[in-house]
C-alpha cells in the first residue's frame, strides 16, 4: 500500500468510527411501562424484530398491573413511554401530566367471562340480566365479577355492559377490583364468579377450564371499545421526536406482521408476556383470537375514547370530562403510513 492509499484507508476508517460514535450518541433509551396483555403485542414485536433498535431506541421495560397504577410513574418522570389503556390519560393530562397518545395498538380487547359457578346460569336463550338474577336467587348472594381498578378501561366497559347493555339489576352483581394476574387466578380458582379479561388470559383460562365461558365480546361490551395505546411523555417527545417516529413506524410494521405471520410474531410476544411460563402456542392462539384486534391508527379511537370518558363521568369515577386538547398526536402515524411503515 502506497502512502496515498494508506491515507485514504485511514480517512475511511476515521469516518466509519466517527459515524459509529455519532450513532451511539444518538441512541435513545426509552423507559417503558406496560401491562402484560396481548394488546401490547405490536410494541414487543417491533422490539423483537429489531425495528426499534434500528431506529436508535434501546428499551428498559417495567410491568404494571393497570393503567391507573402507571400514571404516578408518568407524573414522577420515571417512565417515558406508556403502553396501556387509554382511559386514564385525559384525566392525567388535565391534572398537569404532559402525556401524548401517538398510537393505538388494539381495540375491543376486554371481554366478559363467567366462571363455572355462574356459567351454568348462562344457558341458550337466557338474557344476562336473567342469568345474574337466577344466580342470586339460587345462591343468596350477588355474582362477584373481577376487574381492574375504577377508572381503568376494563372497569368502565364492564359497568357499561352490565348497566347499559345487559340492564342487570345492581343488586345481582358485586364488582371486585384487582390486578390482571389476580383476576385470572381468581376466576380459575372459583374465588369470583367471572370478570373482564383480555388476551392471553382468555385463551389461558379456557384452555385450563372449558367451563369458563365467554359471554360478551369486545364490541358488545362497549361499541368501538378503545383499548391499549402507546403514549409518550411530553418531555420525551420534545427531546426525541425521531425516536417517537421510529416507535410508531415500528408499530405499523408489527401490526402487519402479526396479521400476515402470527407464527413469526408469537415468540416475541411470548418472551415479553409469558416469561417462560406460558406455552408459546397459547400466545400464538391468543394473537389470532376474536378478542385480539390490532389497530395502530390513533384517529380511530378518539371519538370512542370521548364516549368512554363521558360514561366515566356518569359512573362517578370522574368528576367531569377532561379536555382532549393536545392528548392525541396523530402526525407520527400519518407520517409512518405515508413512508410505508
Amino acid at each position: 500500500m502506497d502512502r496515498r492509499q494508506f491515507l485514504l484507508a485511514g480517512s475511511s476508517l476515521a469516518a466509519t468510527a466517527s459515524f459509529a460514535g455519532l450513532a451511539r450518541a444518538q441512541s435513545v433509551t426509552a423507559r417503558v411501562g406496560y401491562i402484560p396483555i396481548v394488546g401490547t403485542a405490536p410494541f414487543f414485536v417491533a422490539a423483537g424484530e429489531g425495528w426499534l433498535k434500528q431506529g436508535g431506541i434501546e428499551t428498559a421495560v417495567t410491568v404494571f398491573e393497570s393503567g391507573p397504577n402507571m400514571i404516578q410513574a408518568l407524573a414522577s418522570g420515571t417512565i417515558d413511554v406508556y403502553v396501556a389503556g387509554v382511559a386514564p390519560l385525559a384525566v392525567a393530562r388535565s391534572r398537569g401530566v404532559d402525556i401524548r397518545v401517538v398510537a393505538s395498538t388494539a381495540v375491543g380487547e376486554n371481554v366478559v367471562v363467567t366462571a363455572p359457578s355462574l356459567t351454568r346460569y348462562f344457558t341458550d336463550g337466557i338474557a344476562p340480566a336473567a342469568a345474574f338474577k337466577a344466580f342470586r336467587a339460587a345462591t343468596g348472594k350477588p355474582a362477584r365479577l373481577a376487574t381492574q381498578p375504577p377508572g381503568s378501561v376494563p372497569d368502565t366497559v364492564l359497568e357499561y355492559w352490565l348497566w347499559e347493555v345487559a340492564k342487570v339489576d345492581k343488586a345481582d352483581v358485586a364488582i371486585v377490583p384487582m390486578g390482571i394476574d389476580a383476576t385470572q387466578q381468581a376466576i380459575l380458582a372459583g374465588a369470583v364468579d367471572g370478570g373482564t379479561v383480555r388476551e392471553p388470559a382468555l385463551t389461558i383460562l379456557q384452555s385450563r377450564n372449558p367451563q369458563i365461558k365467554l359471554v360478551a365480546g369486545g364490541e358488545e361490551v362497549f361499541p368501538g371499545q378503545p383499548g391499549t395505546v402507546v403514549a409518550v411523555s411530553g418531555a420525551f417527545a420534545t427531546k426525541n421526536p425521531d425516536a417517537v417516529q421510529a416507535i410508531v413506524a415500528g408499530l405499523v410494521k408489527a401490526a402487519a406482521l402479526i396479521k400476515s405471520d402470527p407464527d413469526k410474531a408469537a415468540p416475541h410476544v411470548a418472551a415479553a408476556l409469558g416469561k417462560g411460563i406460558v406455552d408459546p402456542a397459547l400466545i400464538r392462539q391468543a394473537l389470532v383470537s376474536p378478542a385480539s384486534r390490532f389497530e395502530i391508527d390513533p384517529r380511530r379511537i378518539i371519538e370512542p375514547a370521548r364516549a368512554m370518558q363521558a360514561y366515566q363521568v356518569k359512573l362517578g369515577s370522574l368528576d367531569k370530562e377532561a379536555p382532549f386538547d393536545g392528548l392525541f398526536e396523530t402526525r407520527y402515524y400519518e407520517r409512518a403510513v405515508k413512508a410505508g411503515g
